[in-house]
């Protein structure tokens, strides 16, 4: 799910400093509140509150109140960055005029030199496969592919290159789509390649930084692009921003297709939709971590009918995933740990999740936080029977 942390830091890159970026996450969540509580909730010393908040009202993005307490309010985020995104959008079409502009130089200067440059080659649809294997067997330092279903069946018929480049350490990375974690292909690819899913449409494959095979999906047929090309640095970026974002599913790999899948659905739609599903709770409801409970049922995530250690389980994938994390239960004593490696409440979510399942099951339970800055976090849940 997207953490007020993770908000704060994105609010950096877009020019805003720490002490700016955390007061106006902490308002956009808390809505209308005195400088005082600003400085409580955002973490900001007192004596930097006030400069911080002025600095915001310059920048458009707060109001502050002439009476007191002071009290202060953000700029819906609609109103506050739509000058900047519109900024954006004009450098980004600046910079395509820049590239066609420049396209259009390079294929003057050939035709005056009488000669024509070969940018890529194709490849027959008979012969895609021969050719990924080759090029996966030539790589030097790293394989970095995005593929579709059609695209991983066809990297699975490469699994004899693949372990033979795995043995000479090569950094191999593959982004699939969610619907190929835990199938049949996915059980084929020899361990050390690392998965990660996201949503994927297309078939790449990045050989050393420097070589790109692209296959169509449609008829079979592939193209291969030299180093000199921009098209393979501009893959290269794409791979990487996808790759980031992407879910991890090494914690998933002894799981059931169905298994992977439903814990795939939880983290997705948490994900997407639980920040704010958590701040209307915050507002309206008395029992927030019913309402993510709530929130999954709605998308056809059911946790009512599961055991308890079902839960644990599911809870413990879904914590190595997005916190590095674990849940470990000791049945004697009653205690149930949830571990992050992460700081800043990342593990808080499923903590609510876990306790809304407890809850229905009939236990009464009692958490304790912990936070350490430098090893992360812990959250101890207490159980007993109603």
């Amino acid at each position: 799910m997207v953490n007020e942390h993770a908000l704060t830091v994105s609010l950096e890159e877009f020019g805003l400093s720490k002490y700016e970026a955390q007061a106006y996450v902490a308002l956009i969540a808390k809505g209308t509140i005195s400088a005082g509580e600003l400085a409580y909730y955002s973490e900001i010393p007192r004596t930097k509150i006030y400069p911080t908040l002025q600095k915001l009202e310059n920048k458009k993005l707060a109001i502050i109140s002439k009476s007191k307490p002071i009290m202060c309010t953000a700029i819906a985020p609609e109103d506050a960055f739509d000058g900047i995104i519109h900024e954006q959008i004009n450098k980004v079409n600046a910079m395509n005029t820049l590239v066609s502009n420049l396209k259009k130089a390079s294929e003057e200067s050939r035709k005056s030199r009488g000669s024509e440059e070969k940018r890529y080659f194709h490849i027959s649809a008979n012969n895609v496969l021969s050719q990924l294997q080759t090029m996966i067997e030539g790589s030097k330092s790293s394989i970095k592919i995005m593929a579709d279903q059609w695209g991983f069946g066809l990297l699975a018929e490469c699994k004899e290159q693949l372990v033979a480049v795995l043995r000479r350490n090569l950094d191999v990375k593959v982004i699939v789509p969610p619907t190929q974690i835990c199938s049949e292909a996915y059980r084929i690819i020899p361990d050390g390649v690392e998965i990660r899913a996201s949503d994927i449409t297309q078939n790449c494959f990045i050989f050393d930084e420097t070589e790109l095979l692209m296959v169509n999906n449609e008829n079979g047929k592939g193209a291969i692009f030299s180093s000199t090309d921009i098209l393979g640095v501009n893959q290269e970026k794409v791979f990487s921003h996808v790759w980031k974002n992407a879910t991890k599913t090494k914690a998933l790999a002894d799981m059931t297709k169905a298994e992977a899948q439903e814990i795939y659905k939880i983290i997705k739609t948490v994900n997407e939709t639980g920040l704010t599903h958590i701040l209307n709770s915050t507002m309206f409801s008395k029992k927030p971590e019913f309402d993510l409970f709530k929130l999954l049922e709605k998308s056809g995530v059911s946790l009512k009918s599961k055991s308890l250690d079902d839960i644990i389980e599911i809870m413990d994938a879904v914590l190595q995933i997005t916190c590095s994390g674990h849940v470990n239960f000791e049945a004697n004593t009653k205690n149930i740990t949830v571990e992050s490696k992460l700081n800043s409440g990342h593990s808080l979510p499923w903590v609510s999740i876990l306790d809304g399942c407890l809850q229905k099951q009939g236990y009464k339970t009692r958490t304790v936080f912990q936070n350490n800055s430098s090893k992360g976090e812990k959250v101890h849940i207490k159980i007993s029977k109603n």
